[in-house]
């Protein structure tokens, strides 16, 4: 199975940038969409981007294009987030999952890791 650990947040400033990474074990990482998702404190965890296996197509939801991107090193075992322009609503514990694919805004597994905190001050 493929196991997920999530690091890179931190805490900015609003308008600040932070990187996030997303490190798998397992030699099938490579034929899983992967997608990033975030809950913020009091409210349901959220669809935050996705990119396909071969990291060729991105999604993202409307509260972040133009702001982050997703993208993904096959060879490393390692998917991305970069953040940039933050905004205090990013706050958010985020996490990484499978999707089934990159289109799609839900997880494929019910198992979620510790995930990264990202905190954006004013």
């Amino acid at each position: 199975q493929v196991q997920l650990v999530e690091s890179g947040g931190g805490l900015v400033q609003a308008g600040g940038s932070l990187r996030l990474s997303c490190a798998a074990s397992g030699r099938t990482f490579s034929s899983y969409a992967m997608g990033w998702f975030r809950q913020a404190p009091g409210k349901e965890r959220e669809f935050v981007a996705a990119i396909s296996s071969g990291g060729s197509r991105t999604y993202y939801t409307d509260s972040v294009k133009g702001r982050f991107t997703i993208s993904r090193d096959n060879a490393k075992n390692t998917v991305y987030l970069q953040m940039n322009s933050l905004k205090p609503e990013d706050t958010a514990v985020y996490n990484c999952n499978a999707v089934p694919y990159y289109g799609s805004r839900s997880p494929q597994y019910d198992t979620w890791g510790q995930g990264t905190q990202v905190t954006v001050s004013s």
